[in-house]
């Protein structure tokens, strides 16, 4: 598809360790000009870490932005100069939860929000667990609970699961189980 947006110009608003804020000057597709932000994140990973008794690692914690506490897969950006997301799912796992993955498999490549942000999310399937130490970030005050596979997909089907990625994980992991 041709895109039908024209840059003229961008400038940088803000900045901190986590994202940048741009603003480009643009031609719309209505041909007016006008401006977009956009928020640059680094490529982010979310885990669907699933135990021998086929239970589903979620890790709480309370989510500024949002306001309130939410269960989610363990989710982690990748830090400067970092490439590898595979490498960034294992030190996201180990950090929030304390648990180190046998076997790696990625799933798919989800858009965060893609009307606003260039965030990109991989997702990956961690089976032959094991624990260790967690060493969360300081912003992070982190549970961990195991639920049933099953039950997983029934909170997330109910609501109680919010985080955009780790709903589209639950659901494509039950998909392709189904198959």
């Amino acid at each position: 598809m041709r895109n039908p947006w024209t840059k003229l110009a961008s400038r940088l608003v803000y900045e901190n360790p986590w994202i940048r804020l741009r603003e480009d000057t643009v031609i719309r597709p209505d041909g007016g000009q006008g401006i977009y932000g956009v928020v640059e994140v680094r490529p982010s990973i979310g885990v669907l870490a699933i135990n021998d008794r086929d239970e589903l690692l979620l890790v709480g914690q309370w989510r500024y932005p949002a306001g309130r506490y939410c269960w989610e897969i363990p989710r982690g950006g990748s830090h400067g100069g970092e490439t590898a997301v595979q490498a960034v799912a294992a030190r996201e796992l180990r950090e929030e939860a304390g648990v180190e993955a046998a076997s790696w498999t990625p799933l798919i490549s989800v858009d965060v929000n893609n009307g606003i942000t260039t965030d990109t999310e991989h997702l990956f399937l961690a089976t032959g667990l094991t624990s260790t130490q967690a060493k969360p970030d300081p912003e992070e005050e982190i549970a961990v609970r195991w639920v049933p596979f099953n039950e997983a997909v029934q909170m997330a089907v109910r609501g109680e699961l919010t985080e955009v990625c780790t709903v589209a994980a639950i659901l494509l992991l039950s998909h392709l189980r189904r198959r």
